[in-house]
């Protein structure tokens, strides 16, 4: 049997679903109960190596999901964001979400890591272990003196969004609205473009997927490091304002980064619908676009996994060897396959995180 393509995976959220499991995590993680996306065994019986794990602080009022999901069955759409959320709130809850991380590694007995550079992540993928790198989806638990940036990079943290689509004291981030480009307001506040230098200097990357495109361009303009948007897919595709306009493509292949080709449902059909009965033809689309206008150096995956309803033909984990199959219906060639399940992300991490 041949053994699955190593994938890298951009961005997932299985550690909010741990950390909202309470006794039954051990179930979720390790015994592969199939209520997610996401578990251990599927993880390493797919070919997922490994991948960037975001800690997302929920609003404290989340509302009626299930009537946001049916508009979202309905396009237009345009769902109201949440409020800012405050340091002083969102540090406890960031502060217990790594130590389900920390459990992560412990409960796996040595079949998951976390790393802190590409060395790591490889010397894990050549032992067969899970690489996990720490992203926060959001600095909601980072104050204006940025002082806790320093402390959680100190704790492993690589990888940083200024916001989830809620705003920040840092920027603004888009709506979930269809049809809608990412063009929806003000970009980054003085403090986030203090941000973006500060996580220059740490070397931390900088995740676009989510921040509306003034903010994108003014990052763009600001940062020394690659232009990365995680989990974000083609707006020439998908009119969603979650996607990248062709503009921003190509900015992000000219600056040596990525953009990750993200499952979600609603990001990749053309009608912007949540359903997962589709077939994988916009999946097809979106790779095609992003090839194009980005360039094969600067395509990679996204899944995001355990935040989102995905093709039923993905169904999870256990669907990425679809994924890759898929791609080679695209008579794409193994060695940009390679690039596209893990090489361009490792690449684009070493570069950034390059002393």
């Amino acid at each position: 049997m041949t053994a699955p393509v190593p994938v890298f995976d951009g961005h997932n959220d299985i550690v909010l679903k741990i950390s909202g499991a309470g006794s039954l995590r051990e179930d979720l993680w390790l015994r592969g109960e199939g209520a997610g996306h996401l578990d251990l065994p599927r993880m390493r019986a797919s070919g997922f190596a490994g991948g960037l794990f975001a800690v997302w602080v929920p609003s404290p009022e989340t509302g009626d999901l299930a009537a946001l999901e049916r508009l979202m069955e309905s396009p237009p759409y345009d769902l109201a964001l949440p409020e800012l959320i405050d340091h002083r709130s969102a540090q406890p809850v960031a502060i217990e979400m790594l130590g389900n991380l920390l459990w992560m590694e412990r409960a796996s007995q040595g079949h998951f890591r976390w790393c802190r550079n590409v060395a790591e992540i490889g010397t894990a993928m050549a032992e067969g272990v899970i690489a996990g790198v720490l992203h926060f989806e959001g600095a909601e638990a980072i104050g204006p003196d940025l002082d806790a940036l320093h402390v959680f990079h100190a704790m492993g943290l690589r990888s940083l969004g200024p916001v989830w689509s809620r705003p920040t004291i840092f920027g603004h981030g888009v709506p979930f609205r269809f049809p809608s480009t990412g063009d929806t307001g003000p970009g980054l506040t003085d403090t986030g473009k203090a941000l973006v230098r500060e996580c220059n200097a740490l070397k931390i990357m900088l995740d676009l997927s989510h921040l509306n495109e003034a903010g994108f361009w003014e990052v763009a303009r600001l940062s020394d490091a690659p232009l990365v948007a995680s989990h974000s897919n083609a707006q020439a595709v998908c009119a969603s304002s979650r996607n990248l306009t062709d503009r921003q493509l190509a900015a992000i292949g000219e600056s040596g980064g990525i953009a990750g080709l993200n499952l979600a449902t609603c990001f990749l059909r053309p009608d912007g619908r949540e359903s997962p009965d589709m077939t994988l033809d916009p999946v097809k689309r979106h790779i095609e676009h992003m090839l194009e206008l980005a360039g094969e150096d600067h395509v990679g995956i996204g899944s995001d996994f355990d935040g989102a309803t995905v093709p039923k033909g993905i169904g999870g984990v256990e669907g990425l060897p679809l994924l890759v199959h898929t791609m080679r219906d695209m008579d794409l060639g193994d060695a940009l396959i390679r690039k596209i399940a893990h090489g361009n992300w490792l690449r684009v991490l070493e570069r950034t995180w390059a002393a």
